[in-house]
């Protein structure tokens, strides 16, 4: 097993690292953006600089797109699939070989619908979102209610707090699991999986991080095999149950929308709370007046989203021959990057678009959640947890502020923090905690 690890990292990340290493030392600001320090903490100059030399840049793996239109498009348009190959600069022989070992399922991989085009990504898919609609979401919402307050309670008042491992990872975890029917006792395993696992999704990742994500994988799954075992023979009221139950899909399949499912109603959750309240204390005219005018709570975290972006790129397989005009023309078999983090600061679609401002009118067309059929699934969910657990932090500890520098996760693809000391100050009474407000429907995904 460790030899077939190290062959698919070799082929994946081990010979990609090398050539994203040397572009980086000659100073590429593509290969910077990818595995340099400054594209994991502030990539935003960086890519400017790329954008600077044209809406399409050829890269040493395919292609890259950061312009608004241009990614939208990609995104929709069915010449594009999800399933990109292995670097063609990775020996062929080697490249081969590598597409052949099989590995324990992880969510980055068939038969996970992230990996998935038509028609099998539809059949896996649909059973799948029906966790997802906008009425399965709106029930979730006094739970979500109920957790943030149950967070909130547990802080120490005048007293400190990582704003991550406390509150942020902490909403999101309690409603995906109880989603899955998982014991509350089991969040923390699936915290600490989940940040091994995630390095995954970027690019030339070190042989000692892909070993210790494919041991968590293995160990996720074999959890995973287990528990749809014991709900086959015990079902319950969970969503997760119900799907097990139906046998649309087999046991790998449900491992798989098991992984989309804590990736849809997680990761993304975690990281725009996380992202969003640094944000807001270093804008604190934006704080003041969504406080002063709750009902802005909503565009402030479309604004959020857009200005930074939980998931910063994704990525496409070239069908078919594509002419995106202006000489630009793609090839086959080759794969782009789609710059979602680009296309949110392009300002031809949002004016003035490195100024953050809870009012901007248009903040919600952003693509951080996607768009075309593998439009994030679990967006609607991620709005909901986050237009309730955000303001009811901002009234519960009205001083907050943070206590040094907040660490960043040091990954390319999946932007957040890992850790946020703050300073809670003194709490307001736990009584005013805020809802959602009122009326007010959080946009589907």
């Amino acid at each position: 097993m460790k030899a077939r690890y190290a062959v698919r990292w070799a082929a994946e990340h081990g010979l990609p690292r090398l050539g994203l290493r040397a572009l980086h030392r000659s100073g590429d600001p593509f290969a910077r953006l990818l595995c340099g320090e400054e594209g994991r903490t502030d990539p935003y100059s960086l890519i400017e600089q790329v954008r600077a030399a044209g809406g399409v840049q050829t890269t040493r793996t395919g292609y890259a797109a950061y312009d608004y239109q241009l990614c939208r498009a990609i995104l929709r348009d069915r010449r594009f699939g999800v399933r990109t190959p292995i670097d063609p600069a990775v020996p062929a022989p080697l490249r081969r070989y590598a597409e052949r070992v099989v590995l324990p399922p992880n969510p980055i991989e068939a038969p996970s619908m992230f990996m998935m085009d038509p028609p099998e990504h539809s059949r896996l898919r649909k059973p799948v979102a029906s966790a997802f609609t906008p009425r399965a979401v709106a029930r979730l919402g006094d739970r979500v209610r109920e957790v943030t307050t149950e967070l909130l309670d547990a802080m120490p008042a005048h007293g400190s707090a990582d704003l991550i491992g406390d509150f942020a990872a902490q909403v999101p975890i309690a409603v995906i699991a109880e989603m899955l029917g998982f014991p509350a006792a089991d969040r923390e395993l699936f915290l600490r999986w989940g940040d091994v696992v995630t390095p995954l999704l970027d690019v030339g990742i070190s042989w000692r991080a892909h070993r210790r994500a494919m041991a968590a994988t293995a160990a996720m799954q074999g959890y995973l095999a287990a528990h749809i075992e014991k709900l086959r023979h015990e079902p319950r009221e969970d969503i997760f149950s119900v799907l097990v139950s139906s046998g649309e899909l087999n046991t790998t399949e449900l491992m798989a929308s098991a992984n989309v499912l804590m990736g849809a109603g997680f990761e993304t959750t975690m990281n725009l709370i996380g992202n969003a309240i640094p944000l807001l204390l270093a804008h604190p005219d934006q704080l003041d007046l969504v406080r002063a005018e709750p009902q802005r709570w909503p565009g402030a975290i479309e604004e959020v989203l857009r200005f930074d972006p939980p998931v910063q790129m994704t990525a496409r397989r070239v069908l078919e021959p594509v002419d995106l005009g202006a000489g630009v023309h793609l090839q086959p078999g080759k794969s782009i990057i789609v710059s979602l983090a680009g296309a949110n600061r392009d300002s031809a679609k949002f004016p003035d678009p490195h100024r953050f401002d809870v009012t901007r009118a248009n903040a919600k067309e952003h693509l951080s959640f996607g768009s075309g059929i593998h439009a994030c699934i679990g967006a609607s969910l991620a709005r909901l947890e986050a237009v309730h657990a955000l303001p009811a932090l901002f009234e519960r500890f009205p001083d907050l502020r943070l206590d040094g520098d907040p660490r960043r996760r040091g990954l390319s693809t999946l932007h957040g923090y890992e850790h946020m000391p703050a300073r809670l100050g003194r709490p307001a009474d736990a009584r005013a905690v805020p809802s959602a407000p009122s009326g007010d429907r959080m946009p589907g995904s």
